[in-house]
């Protein structure tokens, strides 16, 4: 007995020895590398990756506020002088003005869309909650991008419904070109992501708080405002933080509204100082973008105090009851009405006429539309190469970036959350900290990098099609990771002992066991980081070239040209590739669930 627990208990699970096999056959050998085990070099590995990755865009940046020259020209002096300048010649004290209204407008408003929808469907007795529910989180699929385009085309001040509005009322009673309507229309794009937090810690949490509430007599209007909200603050607060966040680094919409009506937040300074400016300053920009990282990683940093005491919010227990359903009578209507009403103007005319602009000549409720179709937007379209190339190299950028993203997702969730990796609470950090880097300083930042890589590595890259990958792989990195640990952390680590207990290592664990297990995971973070890099556009502004343009760097060229048919044909084909890649991923998903 003693020859058999002797060296299972000197095995402990990060030991590079193996112990023998039950039934007298030996352990099997793996290869060593300089006296360490291959999982050790594997470890390294991957959190040297995720280093280079983010510290890449991040570094230059920084260097570069605190330099006097280009960062690629020798003899620079480190100083402050171009945070000075920001403040004080740069009109940037206005800049972050617009910017602070714009995020708190926008995240005002997606919080009152987002949170009384979410509690409407999943807490009340609404008609077609489940329905309901799938509409709210479909906008998500389509990029804000798209969605300026499709307010403009509809809302805008020639648009097909404020013409219409103008007739009846005599006037239009909005003004999409001001920081309100950057905000309303960000807020749409961005209610589905608040909204699935809040309706996912609905769905989760217990429901006996509510039944004690109506057992002392409260009513449901009061078991709504003094229980079920309270228990969301952490959602809330998670989805603020992260739309302020998303709101500070945008793009799309401030330069599509903000530029006609000379309204600059950080994002348009940025773009106009960088990229549309003849002789650019380097320190300015420099200065601006490190200001800017500051801020979201202290946004991020707030979020963290905030929730920390989280714990005080939990009730998800042992013997949960089921929750049941308010019936708030004749309020439930308004909330129907409401969704519905969000759903259908918000994001559902916008497209819908945006789709079928791309069949017209002209779209204007002065003439009808069916007068005018045409298929010469589409014929534009795959007529000129430039135009079909940024197609193909969205779903190239898209398609390639996921799988390596979610590899890469994969194997640092591996070693965070399954490994005695002494480094491996650092590689989570690494994996997660992207989300804290806006998409136009990862453009920027990389930018930087490129041209200051030394072996000519940098020349290589930029302007390619690589770059970019980079760039939006960076963006998408935590989505992946976000979307595979929750599936691990379900996994006992009884599994993992057995293997190593057999005589395989970590490795060998993984690649034999969790990854089968892992496959649907794998497979949702796939078809989440192809949905996120196509979407994508903002790093390819600075880092894309006449060869490596986008769908989204296209479709923004083409509308400074007031080519306005073909960004609706581009936008409606990203759409439409977008929901023929979902539906056959959803399929193909759906077929192995059922064949398991």
């Amino acid at each position: 007995m003693s020859a058999i627990k002797t060296p299972a208990s000197a095995s402990p699970p990060g030991s590079d020895d193996r112990p023998p096999r039950t039934g007298g056959h030996p352990a099997p050998r793996y290869r060593r590398v300089l006296g360490r085990g291959r999982e050790v070099w594997l470890h390294y590995a991957v959190i040297i990756i995720l280093a280079l990755l983010v510290l890449a865009p991040v570094v230059p940046t920084l260097y570069q506020s605190l330099l006097d020259r280009p960062l690629y020209e020798a003899g620079g002096i480190l100083s402050l002088d171009n945070y000075v300048k920001l403040f004080t010649e740069a009109g940037f004290g206005k800049v972050a003005l617009n910017t602070a209204l714009f995020a708190g407008l926008t995240t005002l408003f997606t919080l009152i869309i987002a949170i009384p929808m979410a509690v409407a469907v999943v807490r009340t007795k609404i008609p077609g909650g489940r329905l309901l529910a799938a509409a709210m989180q479909w906008p998500f699929f389509i990029s804000s991008l798209i969605l300026g385009f499709g307010w403009i085309t509809m809302y805008g001040p020639a648009g097909f419904v404020s013409v219409k509005v103008a007739d009846v009322l005599g006037t239009v009673p909005w003004n999409l070109y001001s920081i309100p309507g950057m905000a309303l229309t960000e807020a749409v794009a961005l209610a589905p992501i608040a909204y699935t937090f809040c309706a996912g810690a609905l769905r989760q949490s217990d429901a006996s708080l509510e039944s004690a509430a109506q057992v002392c007599g409260a009513g449901p209007l009061r078991i709504l405002f003094q229980v079920i909200l309270p228990m969301l603050r952490p959602p809330i607060v998670y989805s603020s933080i992260l739309v302020v966040s998303i709101s500070v680094e945008t793009l799309s919409v401030p330069l599509l509204y903000g530029q006609p009506a000379n309204i600059q937040v950080f994002s348009t300074f940025l773009y106009r100082n960088g990229l549309q400016s003849i002789n650019p300053d380097y320190g300015i920009l420099g200065a601006a973008s490190a200001l800017i990282l500051f801020v979201t990683v202290g946004l991020v940093a707030v979020q963290a105090k905030l929730l920390k005491d989280a714990q005080r919010f939990v009730s998800v227990r042992g013997k949960a009851t089921r929750p049941r359903r308010l019936d708030l009578g004749w309020l439930k209507w308004i909330s129907l009405i409401s969704i519905v009403f969000y759903v259908v103007m918000g994001a559902l005319v916008p497209i819908l006429g945006l789709m079928f602009r791309s069949f017209t000549l002209i779209f204007t409720p002065l003439q009808s539309p069916l007068k005018t179709l045409t298929m010469a937007n589409y014929e534009r379209i795959f007529t000129y190469t430039a135009y079909t190339d940024s197609i193909i190299n969205s779903v190239i950028v898209a398609g390639v970036g996921s799988v390596l993203v979610s590899v890469l997702g994969l194997l640092a969730v591996m070693v965070a959350r399954r490994s005695t990796f002494r480094f491996r609470r650092a590689t989570e950090y690494l994996a997660l900290a992207p989300q804290a880097m806006p998409g136009i300083i990862v453009g920027i930042g990389l930018f930087w990098a490129f041209a200051y890589a030394p072996f000519n590595i940098g020349t290589v890259l930029q302007g390619s099609l690589w770059a970019i990958i980079i760039g939006f792989g960076l963006r998408a990195l935590p989505s992946g990771f976000g979307s595979l640990a929750p599936s691990i952390m379900q996994i006992g680590q009884e599994l993992d002992n057995a293997a190593r207990v057999s005589g395989a290592d970590w490795i060998k664990a993984f690649t034999m066991i969790l990854a089968k297990l892992l496959t649907p995971a794998f497979a949702g973070a796939l078809i989440l980081t192809f949905v996120t890099m196509l979407k994508e556009y903002s790093p390819a502004v600075f880092l894309g070239s006449a060869d490596s343009k986008i769908i989204g760097t296209t479709m923004l060229e083409l509308w400074v040209q007031g080519n306005t048919g073909s960004v609706a044909a581009l936008a409606t084909l990203q759409i439409a590739i977008t929901a023929a890649f979902v539906g056959l991923a959803g399929l193909l998903l759906k077929g192995r669930n059922n064949d398991a």
